[in-house]
């Protein structure tokens, strides 16, 4: 999937991340574990996010690992969803879904926007 991102939008990504850190750090701090998870995993950050949003995640489904690793790494994605405030990171995650999970998780690891703007393949 191609995604367009313009420097406003990403700009305002950030805000509402850092935002979203400052008032729920723990929580926040879970979300980072995870974008950490998917990176060691070698998993498309699409594929995280569209798990916590409770989307088909189609074509970004990894097909090169073990049954067991993926329920572990669900299971993962399940304790992060039934945290308390996790509906204000999905808010987020669902307002800039445009951008793709991809350029979110990144600016939550703190990748400057104006790095990723312009078009992407999702992965």
């Amino acid at each position: 999937m191609l995604t367009l991102s313009n420097i406003n939008e990403l700009n305002t990504a950030k805000a509402e991340l850092n935002v979203f850190q400052r008032n729920h750090p723990e929580l926040f701090g879970k979300f980072i574990d995870m974008i950490y998870l998917t990176r060691a995993l070698h998993f498309k950050y699409q594929y995280m996010g569209c798990l916590l949003m409770d989307e088909e995640p189609g074509e970004n489904t990894p097909d090169f690992v073990y049954g067991s690793v993926l329920r572990l790494y669900k299971k993962e994605i399940q304790q992060l969803k039934n945290e308390a405030d996790i509906q204000t990171l999905k808010d987020i995650l669902a307002q800039y879904k445009q951008n793709g999970y991809a350029k979110l998780s990144l600016l939550a690891l703190g990748q400057n926007p104006e790095t990723l703007v312009g078009p992407t393949l999702v992965q």
